[in-house]
């Protein structure tokens, strides 16, 4: 087939695409290109030469009933992930409020065992005193009454700090 000088709509038209395709095209394949009287571009092209196949538009495009099957499985898995979420927010409440119990059960500990060392020191106390002083605290022979005293008071402490 002989070479012919088409414009760029032209050519668009033989090869069913767009102008700029055909414009593009010419450019890729450095188609000879010159200037008509009326300013328009014209492409000196051999049809017969040109394989050009345009492309299929819309085939690599699913079409609207893949799209809302996709759409649907995408929502049923949302939900089911937000079905998973909420149950591992139940468990960590609970485990959040079983941690907040066991805490409020160590400080409590906490606090008895400081206690009980310091009646532990006041009664060490006691004791190095009532052995410095010659076995009598208060002169009277009351040492051992005070001893046992505080020492009922520390086994009174242990009893309460085991409930």
């Amino acid at each position: 087939m002989p070479i012919e000088r088409l414009t760029y709509i032209a050519l668009a038209a033989r090869l069913k695409i767009s102008p700029g395709a055909a414009r593009s095209l010419a450019k890729r394949r450095q188609l000879p290109r010159s200037l008509s009287h009326d300013g328009n571009a014209l492409v000196c092209v051999d049809l017969a030469e040109m394989r050009h196949k345009p492309r299929r538009t819309g085939g690599r495009q699913p079409n609207n009933a893949l799209r809302a099957e996709s759409i649907l499985a995408l929502q049923a898995e949302i939900a089911r992930l937000e079905a998973t979420a909420a149950g591992h927010r139940a468990v960590f409440e609970r485990e959040r409020e079983r941690a907040d119990r066991l805490m409020a059960e160590v400080l409590r500990a906490t606090a008895e065992a400081s206690a009980a060392k310091e009646m532990t020191a006041r009664l060490e106390s006691s004791l190095r005193t009532a052995v410095q002083a010659g076995g009598s605290i208060d002169g009277h022979g009351r040492a051992g009454s005070r001893l046992g005293h505080l020492a009922a008071d520390l086994v009174k402490a242990d009893r309460n700090a085991w409930r």
